[in-house]
């Protein structure tokens, strides 16, 4: 038996629609999630709705629960935030996240989706899948007490990463980008900013998350010598300049990567994906993060809401999208229900 609801599609590079899609009954050890939120990463998700995936990272940038194929159409996003409606005892009637795209109701392997904490809002909940980043980032970065850091780029990723930063004993976090409007948001988050041009040099690391060759440029420009840069942008189909000569080789500086599609080496023999999911959620905890949600969107707004988000219109971090009860077929229309 089979019902039917209705997902966000990229019908081709610019343009998206709402189609129906049929959704099974969960069989055994599955859950039926109705989609409570759903969040859109200005990053990675407006490149892939611009087209801008390059034909080599086509298989790398798949989506845990994609279907369809870059540059389209496919049906892409990772932040989904639902109620268990069918499924094992311990799940039903919770509150989870999945890494699953913008649909109104779906069905997954119940070990897909994790509990978000009592403590946890779920329209904040949305976020677990960029926080999950900055953990892996972290966990690459290895920052020490009183380490000097600039986060460049106050993007949603860099954003998350500059929170956790600030909670490290003696850490001196600046949050650096060319939009003077995120001053507001850095001091939500309990750290300092600058513009590019005034930050602080001389750091142990600079976390580097603008997705921009200048801010690439200047991150290199604000180490200590023997300092890393830790490389979190996404440039997609873009090339990228590096300066790597003048005082490049003589100062020892580092440029590092870093990417949530593999455990960080550090941790990688001790977590499992699941284990850092669970953590990103007890983290958004904090009332902080609420500062990253920018703006909302009804699901059936996604058509238009997108291409104005992929043209930076209007700015800002986390756009959530808002699910109602009636998007997709009711409780009463579920086989069973």
């Amino acid at each position: 038996m089979e019902f039917k609801e209705h997902a966000f599609w990229l019908r081709s590079p610019g343009e998206g629609e709402i189609r129906p899609v049929t959704v099974p009954l969960p069989g055994a050890g599955e859950v039926l999630v109705r989609t409570l939120y759903s969040g859109i990463s200005r990053g990675t998700e407006t490149l892939v709705f611009r087209g801008r995936v390059p034909v080599s990272q086509y298989r790398a940038m798949r989506a845990p629960f994609q279907e369809g194929e870059f540059p389209g159409p496919v049906k892409y996003g990772y932040l989904n935030v639902g109620v268990v409606e069918q499924g094992p005892p311990d799940l039903l009637g919770r509150t989870v996240f999945c890494l699953y795209p913008h649909q109104t109701r779906y069905v997954v392997p119940a070990g897909a989706v994790t509990p978000v904490p009592e403590a946890v809002p779920p329209g904040r909940a949305v976020l677990a899948g960029t926080v999950e980043t900055a953990v892996n980032a972290l966990w690459d970065a290895a920052p020490l007490i009183g380490d000097r850091i600039a986060v460049v780029g106050a993007g949603m990723v860099g954003c998350c990463v500059a929170r956790l930063l600030a909670q490290i004993p003696g850490v001196r976090v600046q949050l650096v980008d060319v939009d003077a409007g995120r001053a507001a948001v850095a001091e939500a988050l309990g750290v300092d900013f600058a513009a590019p041009e005034q930050a602080a040099a001389e750091c142990d690391l600079v976390v580097h998350a603008s997705a921009s060759e200048a801010g690439l440029a200047r991150s290199l420009e604000l180490l200590a010598d023997e300092g890393t840069v830790l490389e979190l942008s996404w440039y997609g189909d873009r090339r990228v300049s590096v300066p790597l000569g003048e005082a490049f080789h003589s100062r020892r500086l580092v440029v590092r990567s870093s990417q949530v599609g593999a455990v960080a080496a550090a941790r990688r023999s001790r977590r499992t994906f699941a284990d850092r999911m669970a953590l990103a959620l007890r983290l958004l905890a904090d009332d902080a993060f609420d500062a990253l949600i920018t703006g909302e969107c009804a699901f059936w707004e996604l058509p238009e809401a997108m291409p104005r988000i992929a043209r930076g219109e209007p700015s800002g971090l986390c756009l959530r999208v808002v699910y109602d009860p009636a998007s997709g077929g009711t409780q009463a229309d579920l086989p069973g229900g």
